[in-house]
């Protein structure tokens, strides 16, 4: 019952997250839905201590689908991974519930260190295609990470975040992640300081040409 549960939940999910998706029995198509069904069964395992049989499990997974879960990351509920390919989740790493990444995302390490060392994602977290996470840093709840963006520290509830390395360019309480799946209409932050840039530039030159233009009438009433 409990893997029937799993399958009914995992179509429910891809259903819900994927516009694209015309009938149930497309589902059992989807990257996404053969991994997780592996990964729960490698997952079971590696708990059990079973770790060969777990990476046998998780390996086929990859070879099925271009996923790489590590059997030892622990992933809550609504998990959901659009297209996929490349995405690579680390032993570590801890995933909050109804989060949705995108292709070529990585949730790794920085090294050969022990311990925590992938990081740990809270609930409600979109995560953009080709985004990096590296470390045990946190992905804060309801929070957004820009495609291409590499996020090396922790990154704070409710925050957007975008850059090489990632900065926090917005914070404040606004649509979850889930109820958008925007990935385009994030903030710039090298665009705004250009633009920022621009405009004192602007001032500059309006002031200097003020000055200019009191000293050319000082020397004319001389």
């Amino acid at each position: 019952m409990g893997f029937i549960k799993n399958i009914k939940e995992e179509i429910a999910i891809i259903k819900e997250r994927d516009p694209a998706i015309h009938s149930s029995m497309e589902v059992f198509l989807y990257p996404s839905f053969k991994v997780m069904i592996l990964y729960r069964i490698a997952h079971k395992l590696y708990l059990r201590k079973h770790y060969f049989w777990a990476r046998y499990f998780s390996q086929k997974g990859v070879r099925k689908t271009g996923i790489e879960i590590h059997p030892g990351a622990q992933i809550g509920k609504g998990f959901f991974i659009d297209h996929g390919n490349g995405v690579i989740i680390g032993e570590t790493a801890i995933i909050g519930d109804n989060v949705t990444l995108y292709q070529g995302v990585t949730l790794g390490g920085t090294g050969k260190e022990h311990g925590k060392r992938h990081p740990t994602v809270g609930n409600n977290v979109m995560i953009g295609a080709g985004a990096k996470v590296l470390g045990s840093c946190k992905i804060g709840d309801n929070s957004k990470i820009g495609a291409g963006s590499v996020v090396l520290e922790e990154v704070p509830p409710n925050s957007t975040v975008v850059g090489v390395p990632g900065h926090v360019v917005k914070r404040k309480n606004e649509a979850l992640p889930q109820d958008s799946l925007n990935q385009t209409d994030l903030p710039d932050p090298v665009e705004d300081e250009i633009e920022r840039l621009q405009e004192e530039n602007m001032a500059l030159t309006e002031r200097l040409n003020q000055i200019e233009a009191t000293l050319n009438r000082i020397m004319e009433e001389k």
